[in-house]
């Protein structure tokens, strides 16, 4: 007879799993959280029951488990297939299924016999009292686990910089994380003295330290270092959390302090919306200084042994724990293997897609806030985001609100998949640790150089913006993009509308601004940018804007269009088309609004999958143009 509460758990765990494929965002939450729950339930019965090796087992599972969702993240490009994948979900869902299956059924016969040796599981532990500090300790290294190492590519966007001196690529330099992350989890089978775990600990903080404070490479080496240190600590610490006599009390101090440090990260960026945010902004030094203080302390009280080393071994035993010492080494370099073949592969097709760009005189310019690729249901939607952005034919594409490098938002990273997946040269933005939304730019032309801002927010959230250099095979152009502070820190405002438009003035004579600024056309930051930083708009006539806006200097504009979102995201796309003029200090720009298409050259037509022109809001759930546009621009005469 199967226990009913083994069964249960098992549906709700499976059920948090099958979420992904729920109807509605509500339903999806709801079953997430029962399942979550059963697999913390599941989990300590698990850990805190069985013989030695099974625990033992079982521990290193977990852990391997951790490298092998990182491998299937670089053959996903970052996303997590069980939320990416309709296909994937399914798969991993039947296996799960079959696995648990398996579990429930497979011992009906040997389960007195286990009931009765459950009891005697903790007393073959070296056992430790201590559940408060371990649980806070454990609860911390699954926290910076998922923040800094959750994904292969974190690390590089902690380090980015401007172009040319970006620091290190994720593709393939994530690479090298997955390997610290390895040799860390080697060097955990050896037996540290108190001196060398003292100058061990000392070192993970210093790499801490540094990948806050240190740019480019040099913190992308510390954030290396960091990940050696991190996954080596790994097995001594859940060692001496299953070795806690009480397990519930440990398991839910671990997740409460988890909960705790996720929720005090959200407040280092989100500060100006949740309630004593002005008290942990940009507080991120903070976090990670007591997840380092956590750490250290249980990593330096506990026993110098490995993971076996704390389990009550007897002799009859030993040779088996060898040999799964070596099935463990295996595996991790098997998985290792699998994910640097994924970066190999995937750095050699985006290289390939990547090129000069057609040469030509016209280009087009896009912006588009798509909020970190969820759409308005709650669903992440990087492939219907892809899809149209490629349908514009963009050759500039600036997306706001694109840092989803971040625990609470996904740790996946929209901008390299983007990228990638179009074959365009990409630009990040501010780095993570910035505390910005993000911004990002995607161009099909090379990047010459670029600079990265953090614009004057006194009062409200940081505001992110980027100066850049874009050859169109020869012909250079500069670009200007920030997402001002929200309507309400007018401060804020004031300042980063200073700050642009100088950055505007000092451009070269051909820039393009892309901005999401909200303020209301003709307002004092419209001005402000119009006048000082000596650029026009797209279209003056168009006064039904709030946010998004595109202004320009020292070219000829051809186009103008507003597409709806759809659905997609809660703001719309606008574009601009724009001719480099042969001669800088002898061409006419164009001063003509036409709305027919057929008066204008063909090949500067927006794409027609996208409709015609339409007065007022398309309301219609599908991409369409709309608020009177499309626009085109020809000479008066």
């Amino acid at each position: 007879m199967v226990p009913l509460w083994k069964a249960v758990l098992s549906e709700s765990l499976l059920g948090s799993l099958a979420s992904y494929q729920a109807p509605n965002a509500s339903i999806r939450l709801l079953i997430l959280a029962a399942g979550v729950s059963s697999s913390l339930l599941v989990q300590t019965v698990t850990w805190w029951s069985g013989n030695s090796l099974q625990r033992f087992i079982r521990i290193w599972g977990f852990m391997l488990g951790k490298i092998m969702l990182l491998v299937l993240r670089i053959w996903y490009t970052s996303l997590n297939p069980v939320w990416s994948s309709q296909a994937a979900n399914t798969v991993i869902l039947i296996i799960g299924f079959i696995a648990a299956a398996e579990r429930i059924y497979s011992d009906g016969d040997k389960r007195t016999q286990e009931a009765n040796k459950t009891g005697n599981a903790i007393r073959e532990t070296v056992s430790h009292p201590h559940w408060l500090l371990s649980g806070v300790a454990f609860g911390s290294l699954m926290f910076l686990t998922l923040w800094i190492f959750g994904e292969v590519s974190l690390i590089s966007r902690w380090a980015v910089s401007g172009h040319p001196h970006t620091g290190p690529d994720p593709n393939p330099y994530g690479g090298t994380v997955l390997l610290g992350l390895a040799h860390g989890l080697m060097l955990s089978f050896w037996s540290w003295s108190s001196v060398t775990s003292f100058a061990w600990f000392l070192v993970g903080l210093a790499s801490s330290t540094g990948l806050l404070y240190l740019h480019t490479w040099s913190a992308a080496v510390a954030g290396n270092i960091l990940a050696v240190f991190t996954m080596c600590v790994w097995p001594q610490l859940a060692g001496r959390f299953v070795s806690c006599l009480h397990p519930g009390k440990a398991m839910s101090t671990a997740m409460f302090a988890y909960v705790l440090e996720l929720f005090f990260c959200v407040w280092c960026t989100a500060y100006k919306f949740v309630p004593g945010g002005v008290y942990t902004r940009e507080s991120s030094h903070l976090l990670l200084g007591f997840i380092m203080l956590c750490i250290g302390v249980d990593f330096l009280t506990g026993p110098k042994k490995d993971l076996s080393s704390i389990f009550e071994v007897k002799s009859n035993q030993k040779p088996l724990f060898k040999r799964s010492k070596n099935y463990i080494k295996l595996l991790l370099w098997l998985f290792v293997g699998v994910g640097l073949l994924g970066l190999g592969l995937r750095y050699k097709t985006y290289q390939k897609k990547l090129g000069q760009g057609v040469p030509k005189r016209d280009f087009s310019a896009m912006i588009w806030p798509f909020r970190f690729a969820y759409d308005n249901e709650g669903w992440s939607n990087l492939e219907g985001s892809a899809n149209l952005l490629d349908q514009t034919d963009a050759d500039f594409i600036t997306i706001i609100e694109s840092d989803a490098s971040k625990p609470f938002i996904g740790n996946n990273d929209p901008t390299m998949w983007l990228g990638e997946r179009l074959g365009f040269y990409t630009d990040f933005g501010p780095s993570t640790r910035d505390h910005t939304w993000g911004i990002m730019a995607l161009s099909r032309y090379p990047i010459v150089k670029s600079t990265h801002h953090l614009l004057p927010s006194p009062e409200g959230e940081i505001a992110p913006a980027i100066s850049m250099t874009v050859n169109f095979t020869g012909k250079l152009v500069d670009f200007v993009v920030a997402h001002f502070g929200n309507e309400e820190e007018d401060l804020d405002r004031k300042l980063q509308a200073i700050a642009v438009s100088n950055l505007l003035k000092t451009s070269s004579k051909q820039v393009v601004f892309l901005g999401y600024i909200t303020s209301a056309p003709g307002s004092r930051d419209y001005t402000e940018l119009i006048e000082n930083g000596n650029v026009k708009d797209i279209d003056s006539t168009d006064h039904d804007r709030w946010c998004s806006y595109i202004m320009y200097r020292g070219l000829i504009r051809l186009g103008y269009a507003r597409i709806s979102h759809a659905g997609l995201s809660d703001s719309e796309v606008q574009m601009a088309k724009f001719r480099i003029p042969v001669h800088l200090d002898s061409y006419a720009d164009n001063d003509r609004i036409v709305t027919d298409p057929s008066q204008v050259p063909e090949d500067i037509h927006f794409n027609p999958r996208f409709g015609s022109y339409k007065d007022g809001h398309n309301y219609e759930q599908i991409h369409h143009f709309h608020m009177s546009t499309p626009k085109y621009f020809k000479q008066k005469n």
